[in-house]
């Protein structure tokens, strides 16, 4: 018999999606900052629009963060505080001095892909543990972030 968790979940199994949680915790933190920095830096024609949608994003990745590292809690491991980690472990880069909206919302989608694709891995691994607090998690971030793809794509299309 395989060992479970204190939430009754494969033991194996959830150490693994706690490391992988940890790893879009990074990215998110990376995502935040990116966020507020050009929330702080954007200039040009359409500063007031873009000035909200990136506050919006940040406050909103924010509550990702906070969700992310509770659930890695749950599921009994220490979730990343470092700064260090965020960097070593995220697909998503700083990215600096960014005040062109155009090259902001550029940055902002190759970010979601980014963790768009994290998040279905980590939907797959949380199906196979049965695990449906992670599972409705992640369901909900890709909604979310599918539909933003859609909108900020449309926002660069002439």
């Amino acid at each position: 018999m395989k060992k479970l968790n204190k939430i009754g979940i494969n033991q194996e199994l959830s150490i693994q999606l706690a490391d992988k949680l940890n790893v879009l915790l990074a990215n998110y933190q990376l995502f935040y900052i990116n966020t507020r920095g050009f929330h702080w830096n954007i200039k040009g024609e359409k500063f007031f629009e873009l000035h909200l949608k990136f506050e919006e994003l940040y406050n909103d990745s924010l509550l990702k963060i906070d969700e992310i590292a509770e659930r890695i809690l749950t599921l009994e491991k220490v979730p990343y505080h470092a700064f260090a980690d965020y960097l070593k472990h995220s697909a998503i880069q700083p990215a600096k001095h960014i005040s062109d909206g155009k090259k902001a919302v550029k940055i902002v989608l190759d970010s979601f892909c980014e963790l768009l694709v994290l998040e279905r891995d980590i939907l797959k691994l949380s199906a196979k543990a049965d695990d449906e607090g992670t599972n409705a998690m992640m369901s909900d971030y890709i909604r979310e972030q599918e539909k933003l793809v859609w909108m900020l794509s449309a926002f660069l299309e002439k």
